[in-house]
C-alpha cells in the first residue's frame, strides 16, 4: 500500500494544487521596473519639449528618482533569489529567446544612463547633492559632461526606458503554460501603468498648479488607455481555447473577482479617473487621493497578475497523494 502510493501519486511543495513559488518580491519588483521607466520617459520628455519652465520638476528633479526606485526594486528581486550568490549567471550569456536574460541586460545597459540623466539635472534640482558630487575626483567633469549631452542622453533614454516597461509585462506572457498570462497584451498594460504611477510622483511630490494639472490631465489619458488594455486582456482570453476561458472565469465569477475588480479596478483605476477629471477643478485633496490610489493601483495590477497567473494552469493533476496518509500507514 505505501509503495502504490508513492509510485503513483504526485505532490511537489509550491506547485502542486497550483503553482505558488513567485510572491510579494516579485509584484514589487515589476511595479517599481514600471515607475522607474515612466519617471525617465517623462524626465526625458521635459528635456526634449524644452518645457523647463511649466514643468520644472520633471525637468530638473524627476530623474534622480529612477535610479532610487529601480533600486528599490531590483532589491527585493535580489531577496527572492533561492541562491543568492549565484546572480553573476544571468550576465554569463545572453538567451535570444528568453525574456528573462533580455531583461537582465537591458538593466546594465539601463543603469548607466539612468545615473547620467540624473547628473545632467542635480545641479539644478538638488544643488546640495550636486555639491557632495563635486567633491568626488572627477565628479564634476562627469556632472559637466552630462549636462553638455543632456538632450543626447534623453534621447537614447527612451527606447531603453520603453524596453524596462514593456520587459516587466513580456516577462510573464512569455510563459505560454500560464493561460492568464499568455497574452500580448501584458507588455503594454504594464508600461501604460508604469507610465501612469510615475505621472502621479510630481502632484504627490507637490509640484506647481501647472505641473500638477498637466500630470493629472495625461493620467486621465494613461489611465484610460490603461482600461482599454484590461479590456483587450479580457476579451483576448474569453475568445481563446477552453483553457483561457477557465482562466478568465478566475476573475468573472472565480476565486480572484472580489480582488480583480473591488480591489483593483474600482478604486485604483475608475476612482481615481473621476477623482482627476474632479481636481482639474482646483480641489487639490481630491488630486492627491487621486494620486495615491493610482499608485495603489499600479501595484495591486502586479500584484494580481502574479497571482491568479500562477493559479491558472493548462492541466488539471489529480493530487493524490496526502502527507497525513502517508504517516498514519508509516505508523
Amino acid at each position: 500500500m505505501i509503495e502504490e502510493v508513492l509510485a503513483t501519486a504526485r505532490y511537489n511543495p509550491k506547485i502542486d494544487p497550483t503553482l505558488g513559488i513567485w510572491t510579494w518580491e516579485i509584484s514589487f519588483y515589476l511595479f517599481m521596473g514600471g515607475m522607474a521607466a515612466g519617471i525617465m520617459l517623462f524626465a526625458a520628455w521635459a528635456v526634449l519639449s524644452r518645457k523647463g519652465d511649466q514643468l520644472v520638476f520633471a525637468h530638473s528633479r524627476f530623474a534622480l528618482w529612477a535610479p532610487v526606485v529601480l533600486s528599490l526594486g531590483m532589491t527585493t528581486l535580489f531577496l527572492d533569489l533561492e541562491y543568492k550568490l549565484h546572480v553573476f549567471r544571468f550576465y554569463t550569456s545572453l538567451q535570444a529567446t528568453s525574456p528573462m536574460s533580455w531583461g537582465a541586460w537591458v538593466l546594465v545597459l539601463i543603469y548607466p544612463l539612468m545615473i547620467g540623466q540624473a547628473l545632467s539635472t542635480l545641479r539644478q534640482g538638488y544643488p546640495m547633492l550636486a555639491g557632495l558630487v563635486n567633491r568626488v575626483p572627477g565628479g564634476g567633469r562627469v556632472m559637466r559632461a552630462c549636462e553638455a549631452q543632456r538632450r543626447m542622453i534623453a534621447w537614447l533614454v527612451i527606447p531603453l526606458a520603453v524596453c524596462l516597461g514593456i520587459y516587466t509585462g513580456v516577462l510573464l506572457s512569455a510563459f505560454g503554460a500560464r493561460p492568464f498570462w499568455n497574452s500580448g497584451v501584458l507588455g503594454p498594460l504594464f508600461l501604460i501603468s508604469g507610465m501612469s504611477t510615475a505621472a502621479v510622483l510630481p502632484i504627490l511630490a507637490g509640484a506647481n498648479p501647472p505641473e500638477r494639472h498637466f500630470f493629472e490631465v495625461v493620467d486621465i489619458g494613461l489611465i484610460t488607455a490603461e482600461l482599454v488594455l484590461i479590456a483587450l486582456l479580457l476579451i483576448n482570453l474569453a475568445t481563446g481555447g477552453a483553457q483561457h476561458i477557465q482562466a478568465l472565469a478566475l476573475v468573472t465569477g472565480g476565486q480572484y473577482t472580489v480582488p480583480f475588480w473591488l480591489w483593483f479596478v474600482l478604486p485604483g483605476l475608475l476612482v481615481p479617473v473621476v477623482f482627476e477629471l474632479v481636481a482639474a477643478r482646483r480641489y487639490r485633496w481630491l488630486g492627491l487621493t487621486a494620486a495615491a490610489l493610482v499608485v495603489y493601483g499600479g501595484f495591486m495590477l502586479r500584484y494580481l497578475m502574479v497571482e491568479i497567473g500562477q493559479v491558472s494552469r493548462w492541466t488539471d493533476y489529480a493530487i493524490q497523494f496526502d502527507p497525513q496518509l502517508l504517516h498514519r500507514l508509516v505508523q
